[in-house]
């Protein structure tokens, strides 16, 4: 091995007891000064990651806490739209039934369910309950079906025997409908 292509470096010429030669540019901390220093760090980086750790935790805590606030408030604005219809039918159940004609018990249920309904509304709640419009298993149910009398009625909607909602773009529940089905007529058939 040629001696001149071996340039001796830094760490050639650091012995492990007494450290770089005097005059040195020292590139290598000395352990008895790099443990303290990198402890310290060590220590500073594992309480910036617990501080951040109790951060998220109380973050996740205060927003699960929010949301459940907002819930709840979002319920309470929903039930005192309803309380007046809800107490429009205890007026009804309070009255002796030899004082009420059945045209007057009816026209009052009507009224009541027209004031729920326009609070659900204004909530946000809609009906699905269209008669003649294309069967959407989105949003239907097919619980049973009946011949189409032509073509272009095929897997449209015959009756609806539950009427279905929704709450803004969230299905409360479907539709329950009767499907038309076109089973082609019996000329096209033979021909």
């Amino acid at each position: 091995m040629d001696d001149d292509k071996h340039t001796p470096n830094l760490v050639d010429q650091v012995d492990p007891i007494e450290g770089p030669p005097p005059g040195a540019n020292a590139l290598v901390e000395a352990p008895e000064l790099a443990v303290p220093r990198l402890e310290s760090q060590l220590a500073e980086v594992q309480d910036r990651y617990l501080r951040l750790a109790a951060e998220y935790d109380n973050f996740r805590k205060r927003t699960a806490r929010e949301r459940a606030e907002s819930w709840q408030k979002a319920q309470v604005e929903l039930l005192s739209r309803l309380v007046d219809g809800i107490d429009d039918l205890a007026r009804f159940s309070d009255v002796a039934p030899e004082h009420i004609d059945s045209k007057a018990l009816h026209e009052g249920i009507v009224l009541v369910e027209r004031k729920l309904w326009k609070e659900l509304q204004a909530a946000g709640l809609r009906r699905i309950d269209q008669k003649d419009v294309p069967f959407n298993p989105q949003v239907h149910e097919a619980v049973a079906t009946t011949p189409a009398a032509a073509p272009n009625q095929d897997h449209t909607v015959a009756a609806v025997l539950q009427t279905g909602y929704m709450f803004g773009d969230i299905l409360v529940r479907p539709a329950r409908v009767q499907v038309r089905t076109w089973q082609g007529s019996p000329e096209g058939e033979r021909a």
